[in-house]
């Protein structure tokens, strides 16, 4: 009776990412904290891989953030790697760090790395034991117009052994990006699954082909935690068995906030933010609708003071509309010099004929004028 064969995958840990567009306060860290996350993530991949029985780790590219990370990067990260003697990590070289662009972080690699890291440099078959054969398809270039998984067809495998395939590329079904993985590389490759790397969300392509994401985020676009995949195959044929396992410590996350004149903004704010864990959310709002004066005044004295629970916050107020009322002008001056220029502010940002830069441009001058009188009255 044939054993299950297990192991996880896993890509895009992108170790040491500096995060120089995370803006960080003096006296704060948060792009530290991202950055450890990356390399922490390598012992959570190990502590998923015994706690699912497997024996193997698949790390289908950009292991590495760039091409020339530091020695400390390299060596500190392939020192996890070798915490975990039961596990066999299986290095792939990805978009950013390539073959051609990081041929020293490969000989690096090679050099310093504990037994049980393994770096495929070469589209070549290896052995996962008896059970299974990994056909691995290194990239050779950052960028590149060729299917990286075309070899996957002509490679061999021993009768009876699994067929387990490893890339770093986009799937025709989603990319853009030039390089074009066929969506049915497993039935034209003969596979029994397919690892790929580079689309930083999870993704099943088809049953055998699928993407696991990174499993550390580093951007808004996939709101939720990052994952890895625990894979189980019961044999050559047999439908492989995926269970996500959550590996991500921050949540990157970003919610609508309609909002319509004279609402409470600071409690409708409120509502759409987590009630707890908020030091490890990075959290972008993307306010909507309309809003008067007094309304814009609100919502960013509202998220003045909840940003700093945050590991990182921002609001957006590109696509929320002002609306101005009389009483809003009032409150600036109901006559002389503040009134006419709170007057000619709001012809401006109203005016057909102006660009819709400059129409930003005054309705921003407005909304701040407001404010400054708003503050100087309490």
């Amino acid at each position: 009776m044939p054993v299950t064969f297990r192991f996880i995958h896993a890509s895009d840990l992108h170790i040491g990412r500096k995060f120089a567009n995370i803006p960080q306060a003096a006296d704060g860290n948060i792009r530290g904290r991202l950055m450890e996350a990356r390399h922490a993530a390598i012992g959570r991949l190990a502590q998923v891989a015994r706690d699912q029985g497997a024996a193997h780790v698949l790390l289908a590219g950009d292991t590495f953030d760039t091409a020339t990370p530091s020695p400390s990067v390299i060596r500190q990260a392939l020192a996890a790697m070798g915490e975990a003697p039961g596990v066999t990590w299986w290095l792939l070289p990805g978009n950013h760090d390539n073959l051609r662009d990081a041929e020293p972080l490969w000989e690096a690699i090679h050099r310093d790395a504990p037994a049980n890291v393994v770096a495929l440099v070469e589209a070549t078959p290896h052995a996962m034991g008896d059970a299974a054969t990994l056909l691995p398809c290194p990239v050779a270039f950052r960028a590149g117009a060729s299917d990286p998984t075309e070899p996957l067809v002509t490679m061999a495998s021993d009768a009876g052994s699994l067929r387990i395939g490893l890339a770093h590329g986009g799937v025709t079904d989603f990319t853009e990006s030039g390089a074009a993985i066929a969506p049915d590389r497993d039935r034209s490759a003969r596979l029994d699954y397919l690892a790929l790397g580079d689309w930083h969300g999870r993704m099943a392509v088809s049953d055998r082909v699928h993407y696991c994401g990174s499993p550390e985020q580093d951007r808004f676009k996939h709101d939720r935690r990052g994952v890895c995949l625990s894979v189980a195959i019961d044999g050559p044929g047999a439908v492989p068995q995926i269970v996500e396992v959550e590996t991500g410590s921050f949540l990157w996350t970003q919610v609508d906030l309609p909002l319509h004149p004279r609402q409470d903004a600071a409690t409708t704010l409120d509502e759409v933010l987590p009630d707890t864990g908020r030091r490890d959310v990075l959290m972008r709002v993307n306010a909507t609708g309309w809003a008067g004066l007094s309304d814009h005044v609100d919502l960013q004295r509202a998220a003045d003071r909840c940003a700093p629970d945050f590991a990182h916050f921002e609001l957006l107020t590109d696509a929320l509309g002002t609306q101005y009322e009389p009483s809003d002008l009032d409150e600036i001056d109901r006559g002389g010099a503040l009134r006419l220029a709170a007057d000619g502010l709001m012809d401006e940002a109203e005016s057909d004929s102006l660009s819709q830069e400059d129409r930003e441009v005054a309705a921003d001058a407005l909304a701040r004028l407001y404010a400054y009188v708003r503050e100087a009255a309490q």
